[in-house]
């Protein structure tokens, strides 16, 4: 029987890109699917998709950075299915400005999606987990959360922090069976690059199936066993030497 078969996994910014590629990931392995998005007919149509191909898949509307909605959706999944297994926090967002024309607004809204939500949501989902003795937390970071670059100050500032509240919650989570895992991927051929820099060339970037892929070999690892951190970068990544 695969690993992942009958797992239930929260994925939020599911609805396209890397989530889209780590929610299909999950239906091919077995796993129950919980596309969560804040724009849900893109959740609705990848979870119609995965089920289409034989897979098991639900839709939630979810806005990361309302934490009541994060802690309704989690009583939701954990009442209908007994139980959550992998929470993978995926949605991320940033703005492309130089400091002094960033605006505080934006700053804090960067912060809220990328580092404040996988508190959250990790926040949320430990009671069950631990009651479990068993669960699996990734945290999408990036390149971005090693090295530093113009115009992108509030996403290294979450990614960093991400990287490192990773680290955090997987020294207090192992006594308690619950794997903590950071994902740091470099550029991939998304919407969150491609939308914002048409002109990027493909074969800079990676295909975001090949990171899900890694995401699978991550959770795939013996109980025994714990990747605390991987990098996953495309050949010719252009951020890193």
């Amino acid at each position: 029987m695969n690993e992942l078969t009958g797992k239930v996994a929260l994925v939020t910014g599911g609805g396209r890109g890397l989530g889209e590629a780590i929610c299909r990931m999950l239906g091919t392995e077995g796993a129950i699917a919980i596309v969560a998005d804040i724009r849900e007919e893109l959740a609705e149509t990848i979870a119609l998709e995965i089920q289409a191909d034989g897979g098991k898949a639900k839709a939630m509307r979810l806005d990361v950075c309302d934490e009541h909605q994060v802690e309704i959706a989690v009583a939701e999944i954990v009442s209908e299915f007994g139980r959550l297994d992998i929470l993978i926090n995926n949605a991320g967002t940033d703005v492309t400005l130089p400091v002094d024309e960033l605006t505080i607004a934006e700053w804090d809204r960067v912060l809220a999606v990328n580092l404040r939500a996988p508190f959250v949501l990790s926040k949320q989902v430990l009671p069950t987990m631990q009651q479990q003795k068993r669960g699996h937390i990734i945290n999408i970071a990036s390149t971005a959360s090693k090295r530093a670059w113009a115009n992108a100050s509030a996403y290294h500032a979450s990614k960093w922090g991400l990287l490192g509240f990773s680290h955090a919650l997987h020294v207090e989570a192992r006594p308690h069976g619950i794997k903590v895992t950071a994902v740091l991927a470099g550029g991939m051929q998304t919407p969150f690059i491609l939308d914002r820099f048409p002109d990027t060339p493909l074969e800079k970037l990676q295909d975001p199936k090949n990171v899900a892929d890694t995401i699978r070999y991550v959770l795939s690892q013996p109980e025994a066993t714990v990747i605390p951190e991987v990098m996953v970068l495309p050949m010719q990544e252009s951020s890193w030497p």
